[in-house]
């Protein structure tokens, strides 16, 4: 078992390092190892610019990102027992996009739109968006008594914003439209070196809140009456998983706008490598399997043959997407034998 554990990690870390050092390499322009020596050496030329000003940021946020959503992932399929939930399952980012909405779809043609356009302005539009709904999430949670109803409000709160932003795309300009829908497909090149500091505080944060969880996990996962005869709080733990798994949410969506399908394939990705439930093995091995994912998704969606950068969220469904199918399909193969 521990040579199972071993050498899964180790792969992982390995691709892990290759698709982050690919991600430096290709490009529009072509880089080699001399150029990104010289970058780093303080040198300055066109290329120190195109490796620290785009790429490196690029690829650690794609990283951050990729292993928050996976972790907030895999909380909520635990708290939730079902296999196919995910991040934005109880309507935060829907909130968020309606933050972002209120900005860009109204301010964007008043003389203030210059400021509030600006990567600042929509990432904290976003991040109170996402917060509003999930401190409204937390206070029904209070007030339902079982996980299942707590799932049709979060879903409903998402119909209900995602309603809202849909009247307001209808009134608001063309160009605003527009800005917005680019922003919903989601982007890993928003964030400059200044700010990754903070989305990898968020993320460091959320993702040890989450494994100190796992001991508390593992018993809620062998029912809530084993857990609470343990003396588990089970309500409070889910309110605790709900809260760590929605401020990693907020925070990615805040930053990077809605990403798809990262949250939901990767959790089932480390089931199946490490062969195992305890939280403990699946909190790190999920953070760095999403790491690793969204590189991959950023890579390709970067890459030479296409004439610009293609929106994350089609490349993450072409790769996730196949993930859930087969989730399903194994699923039912294991329940009929």
């Amino acid at each position: 078992m521990r040579n199972r554990y071993f050498w899964s990690s180790l792969i992982i870390l390995t691709i892990g390092v290759i698709l982050f050092i690919l991600n430096i390499l290709v490009g529009s322009v072509e880089i080699g190892w001399s150029d990104i020596i010289e970058a780093f050496n303080g040198n300055d030329s066109t290329y120190r610019t195109i490796i620290l000003d785009y790429r490196l940021p690029q690829a650690l946020t794609a990283a951050l990102a990729g292993g928050g959503l996976a972790v907030s992932g895999l909380l909520m399929q635990t708290i939730f027992r079902n296999p196919l939930a995910d991040p934005s399952i109880l309507g935060i980012s829907s909130g968020a996009s309606l933050g972002v909405a209120s900005i860009v779809l109204i301010a964007g043609s008043s003389i203030l739109s210059s400021l509030w356009l600006s990567t600042l302005g929509t990432t904290i539009a976003a991040f109170v968006g996402a917060l509003a709904v999930l401190l409204l999430i937390l206070t029904l949670s209070f007030r339902l008594k079982n996980m299942v109803s707590l799932i049709l409000v979060g879903i409903m709160i998402a119909y209900i914003t995602g309603s809202v932003t849909d009247m307001m795309k209808f009134f608001a300009p063309k160009e605003s439209v527009h800005s917005f829908v680019i922003w919903g497909m989601g982007t890993f090149s928003s964030l400059g070196m200044k700010q990754i500091p903070i989305l990898a505080s968020c993320i460091v944060i959320g993702s040890i809140a989450a494994f100190l969880l796992s001991k508390t996990l593992n018993l809620i996962l062998l029912g809530d009456s084993y857990a609470e005869n343990l003396g588990v709080n089970t309500r409070k733990a889910a309110i605790m998983t709900i809260l760590v798994s929605g401020f990693l949410t907020a925070v990615v969506t805040a930053f990077c706008g809605p990403i798809a399908f990262i949250g939901l394939a990767v959790p089932h990705i480390a089931r199946f490598m490490f062969k195992t439930s305890d939280h403990k093995t699946l909190t790190p091995s999920t953070l760095f399997i999403g790491a690793d994912l969204a590189l991959l998704c950023n890579l390709i969606a970067r890459l030479p043959l296409f004439d610009s950068n293609l929106p994350i969220n089609s490349v993450t469904a072409l790769l996730g997407a196949p993930i859930v199918i087969w989730v399903i399909f194994y699923r039912q193969k294991a329940m009929q034998r």
